[in-house]
């Protein structure tokens, strides 16, 4: 008996041994390989069950790790308009704020904020009238909107707070100055976004019949130039990270072709005096947003609907990527992940978290049988 001891505990032994060699082996190989252990990618987050089916989100704006907020759309139909929404992120989940007295059925376009305690979002209701909506961070109520304007978006920076909309047709920009907005003469064509660095210093993205053009505000007059002069080619997004280095993007211009068909993307870059063609790894798509980093340096570029030319003797196209990360001189590529039931997004807006390396992004996926869904990613 005695003897026998040692024999029924070898067995053990060897297993615990074995599983020692098993993790000593596991961790020589995440040392060597560091990003098998953790490897950067966009993820997931879901949205609030209260939201309901057939909802898009348009854009975000965060202020930290647990301040953020999304403005969209749900429950729309057929026939439909849907109902505003907003959303916060609270750390650990977004959470649907209640919109007291808002009674109106539409859509929320775009939101922005000076700090956490003053926010604006603009929309429009079904029957195409301006929606203007003021937070203190807790609580959203209506604000009357610039007379006469249908608003497209509201955008803030360096203290400034901004309104990008049209009046009978005409493009128009108004600022918020104290307690009322004025406006400010806009730039030739149209304008689709803007980056505020301070009352005298704006950049405009936009188009006019010479091409895609960016102008700069001084606080006295615009300095239009063309950032692409191919027909049709517009920048909704603009960055500027100094006076000599300046971003735009878009989409680049296309002649004739169906309807439908594929546009390439367009981003360029201003050195101070031209602007010149960056080249993206993606053949086709829109730069919808463009991100910048803790110090203001480029460092995100979304592409929405991004597509490449496919292998020979394969399929035409391909998906490409719909972030790039921008280390100053190389893009690293990063796809969408994977949602059950649902698509890829048709649109993507990037909302930076101040002074980290968290971006967030947010749009509208495509659902099953041609319905579609809200969609929210993380880096970081």
């Amino acid at each position: 008996m005695t003897r026998g001891f040692p024999l029924l505990r070898r067995p053990r032994a060897v297993c615990v041994a074995l599983v020692a060699g098993l993790l000593a082996l596991m961790t020589l190989m995440t040392l060597m390989n560091p990003a098998s252990a953790d490897t950067p990618a966009w993820r997931h987050v879901p949205v609030p069950a209260q939201v309901r089916p057939q909802a898009a989100l348009n854009e975000a704006v965060a202020f930290g790790p647990d301040r953020a907020w999304a403005v969209g759309t749900d429950a729309v139909g057929r026939e439909a308009p849907g109902f505003p929404l907003v959303l916060r992120w609270d750390g650990t989940a977004w959470r649907r704020q209640s919109l007291p007295g808002v009674a109106w059925q539409g859509e929320l376009l775009s939101v922005a904020a000076t700090s956490p305690a003053a926010l604006w979002a603009v929309g429009r209701d079904a029957t195409g009238g301006a929606r203007l909506l003021r937070s203190d961070g807790a609580v959203w109520y209506e604000s009357r909107p610039p007379r006469g304007v249908v608003l497209s978006e509201v955008v803030a920076g360096g203290g400034e707070t901004w309104l990008i909309g049209s009046r009978d047709g005409t493009p128009v920009l108004l600022r918020r100055d104290g307690s009322a907005w004025r406006d400010v003469p806009a730039p030739p064509g149209a304008v689709y976004g803007l980056h505020i660095l301070a009352a005298d210093d704006v950049w405009a993205a936009g188009a006019t019949g010479a091409g895609a053009a960016v102008s700069h505000w001084d606080g006295r007059t615009w300095r239009q130039t063309v950032v692409d002069g191919f027909p049709r080619s517009a920048v909704s997004t603009v960055l500027a990270v100094s006076p000599t280095e300046v971003w735009a993007g878009g989409t680049a211009g296309f002649i004739g072709g169906p309807p439908g068909r594929p546009i390439p993307p367009l981003l360029a870059r201003y050195d101070g005096q031209t602007w010149s063609r960056v080249t993206v790894p993606a053949d086709f798509g829109a730069v919808t947003s463009l991100a910048p980093t803790p110090s203001g340096a480029l460092g995100w570029v979304a592409v929405a609907r991004s597509q490449k030319w496919g292998p020979p003797g394969g399929t035409p196209l391909v998906p490409g990527p719909a972030f790039l990360a921008w280390n100053g001189q190389t893009f690293t590529e990063y796809g969408e992940p994977e949602v059950a039931g649902e698509g890829g997004s048709s649109t993507l807006r990037l909302a930076p978290v101040p002074g980290t390396a968290t971006v967030w992004s947010v749009g509208r996926a495509a659902g099953p049988e041609g319905t579609f869904a809200p969609r929210v990613l993380r880096f970081g």
